[in-house]
């Protein structure tokens, strides 16, 4: 699978709220940011998203989702239900379920608001804002089950937030789902991968590569 990633000015002047000041997990970035695009390629699918200051990796695409993107298995383009992307920043993630499993819903969950407008942008931009529910967290109808759950999750929160993070929306997979998260090995991944099982879930370390972990998750 090829991928690579490159950002420019965004066309046509757009410009978002916020500053780099902000952490990407803060609910309202405050201050004006000018927009950018993000160009990627997965599995053959260009992409060409808007991104701006205030949000998770607003520059490029993070080198940890390009790893979880390049190694975890991609949902089929038959795949149906819901799909979760826990954590979306500006979308990348989102968008490429929405793109090669088109019969599905992808769920776009982040805290930043600025985070969530740039997913609905971007979706809108790749013909799946009808099938991209981009939503605060706790805006998530409660019954709701998810057949996969993708996720880079916020490491820097801390490390209990993070556990916290996880015993809330893992237990969300449905019964046959399978979560697929990436972490840094220096960031704590191979940790994190015994306290997840420690928790009663089956974890595989499915992958490896420069220096991440790609986790298979399942009851």
């Amino acid at each position: 699978m090829r991928l690579r990633a490159v950002s420019s000015p965004a066309r046509a002047g757009a410009r978002i709220a916020g500053v780099t000041g902000d952490h990407y997990f803060t609910a309202q970035p405050a201050s004006d940011a000018p927009a950018r695009e993000v160009e990627f390629s997965v599995a053959d699918r260009d992409y060409q998203l808007v991104s701006a200051g205030g949000v998770f990796s607003a520059s490029r695409l993070d080198p940890g989702t390009a790893v979880l993107l390049r190694k975890a298995e991609l949902p089929a383009a038959d795949t149906v239900g819901d799909l979760l992307d826990l954590g979306c920043g500006f979308g990348p993630i989102a968008c490429v379920l929405a793109d090669v499993a088109p019969a599905s819903t992808v769920w776009a969950v982040d805290v930043n608001a600025r985070a969530r407008e740039l997913t609905a942008a971007n979706a809108a931009r790749i013909g799946a804002a009808d099938r991209v529910r981009v939503s605060a967290p706790d805006d998530v109808p409660a019954d709701l089950r998810f057949a996969q759950l993708w996720s880079n999750p916020p490491i820097r929160i801390g490390k209990d937030e993070l556990h916290e993070l996880l015993l809330r929306w893992l237990p969300r997979l449905a019964p046959d789902g399978v979560g697929w998260l990436v972490v840094a090995r220096h960031l704590g991944g191979d940790s994190l991968q015994r306290w997840i099982i420690d928790q009663g879930w089956q974890v595989e370390r499915h992958a490896s590569q420069k220096g991440f972990r790609v986790l298979r998750v399942t009851r």
